[in-house]
């Protein structure tokens, strides 16, 4: 037994310290989203949601990594014309999703890293209205692109990226394609 327990603790001790040679942290963010639907039964503008979540900091090296993250985001539109029973003619629309980013990381320095990868989303909270009345007028997943840059700050992170829908996110019979576009922008906390 004592065996045992002494083997695990040199697996945790390694393991410890292999990751922190890689450079390995974990954080807290949260900002907002300026969320875009677009398709023909929307409006053509951004509006505001936001973001919380958690993200770990995978580095290989000094000049690339990995960005896991979960976040819980907020997607914001509105209709302009009437779809069907689901919608009214300028009624708002906000969407709440699980999303998961599995990012690129290429450290441009201290300071500065670029980020890009797919991220895709669950939604978890239909608008209401679409309960009430449409049932399922959203696909229940979003697959995305993302880009964008974060400033490192000794634990600050400051960071801002463009995330672009790659899939119909209309369940609505054959109504026009429904997709979302997002800037992202906020803060982290390391941990």
């Amino acid at each position: 037994m004592k065996k045992i327990i002494l083997s695990l603790c040199a697996v945790i001790l390694i393991s410890t310290a292999s990751l922190a040679q890689a450079g390995f942290r974990l954080g807290i963010k949260g900002g907002t989203d300026l969320t875009k639907l677009s398709g023909e039964s929307f409006n053509n503008g951004y509006m505001a949601g936001y973001q919380l979540g958690g993200f770990m900091e995978i580095d290989f090296s000094k000049k690339i990594g990995i960005q896991p993250e979960v976040l819980f985001n907020e997607y914001s539109g509105r209709t302009v014309t009437t779809l069907g029973s689901a919608f009214t003619a300028t009624q708002d629309v906000r969407l709440n999703y699980l999303s998961i980013p599995v990012l690129l990381r290429l450290n441009a320095g201290k300071m500065l890293t670029f980020v890009v990868g797919p991220q895709y989303s669950i939604l978890v909270n239909p608008h209401e209205t679409t309960l009430q009345n449409g049932q399922d007028a959203f696909k229940s997943g979003d697959f995305a692109a993302v880009g964008g840059l974060q400033i490192n700050l000794s634990t600050l992170r400051i960071y801002g990226r463009y995330v672009i829908g790659l899939n119909n996110i209309s369940d609505v019979g054959n109504q026009d394609s429904w997709k979302s576009q997002q800037i992202q922008l906020g803060i982290g906390i390391k941990l």
